[in-house]
């Protein structure tokens, strides 16, 4: 994805956009249902998008929504694109960088995720303060674009401290327990095997997903503030006596759609201009 492909995709946003957004957002399996808290909305389609790849995942609806949530102007993925669909690391995370065109500068990624702490429970939201990348790929791989980012980023804040500081308060406020932790992301699509589980836990992981970790180093790469934000939707494996299944997870982000609607709401209202 070269410049070239992302002038054409902003542009074609850009042009069905009433004002520029400053914070983008990237809603999760379940999680969607914040941008339809947006109002004034514009809707555009993934697949009438430049370049854009399409959704294929359940709970993902396809479409950007743009418009004005906690008074900011926002744009939302509703539905995000994986790696385990067989789309490239760049293709993935090839929206970040048309966001970044279009004027954000701070993004929001949501996610659902496996419990790997036994101290964690189902529906808990967990603040991210940090990820290991075990996809073995990385979407900064190839020839590197300086107007884009530095050829060898620095990840130690990948997660913006004063926004996790931020959450913590809001999260107080509203009389919300979160999680804080480390976000493993693998390639999926399988679930991890109890093994696997355990060796994360061993090296330090929390919650475990299929996604987030290339679109936040590619937002890292760009320069852009993150906040990351997990639904505790299962317990991984090994760890209750019970098979994983996709229907779990959306029907526990629907549980606790109205904390994490709050949560969220509360913090975008919050965020300094």
């Amino acid at each position: 994805m070269d410049q070239t492909t992302i002038n054409e995709a902003s542009s074609y946003i850009q042009d069905k956009l009433g004002a520029k957004p400053s914070l983008g957002l990237i809603l999760g399996s379940g999680l969607g249902v914040l941008a339809d808290e947006i109002q004034n909305p514009v809707i555009i389609p993934y697949k009438d998008i430049p370049h854009f790849p399409e959704s294929t995942v359940a709970g993902h609806k396809g479409r950007l929504v743009a418009g004005n949530i906690e008074g900011k102007q926002v744009i939302a993925m509703q539905g995000r694109f994986h790696f385990y669909e067989g789309y490239s690391m760049k293709q993935v995370t090839f929206p970040v960088r048309v966001m970044k065109q279009l004027g954000i500068e701070s993004i929001i990624v949501t996610n659902a995720a496996g419990g790997i702490n036994t101290s964690f429970s189902p529906g808990d939201l967990m603040v991210i303060t940090d990820h290991i990348n075990n996809m073995g790929s990385n979407p900064l791989i190839g020839k590197n674009n300086d107007e884009l980012g530095a050829r060898f980023p620095d990840m130690s804040e990948c997660y913006d401290r004063e926004y996790i500081q931020l959450a913590g308060k809001c999260a107080e406020e509203l009389g919300i327990t979160i999680q804080k932790g480390i976000y493993v992301g693998n390639t999926g699509p399988t679930y991890e095997t109890p093994a696997e589980i355990k060796m994360l836990r061993t090296l330090g992981g929390d919650a475990v997903g299929m996604s987030t970790v290339p679109e936040v180093i590619v937002a890292g790469h760009a320069g852009l503030r993150v906040l990351g934000i997990s639904c505790i939707s299962n317990m991984a494996a090994g760890i209750l006596d019970q098979p994983l299944t996709h229907t779990e997870v959306i029907e526990t982000t629907e549980k606790v759609r109205d904390d994490f609607l709050h949560f969220i709401k509360k913090i975008i209202s919050r965020l300094p201009q």
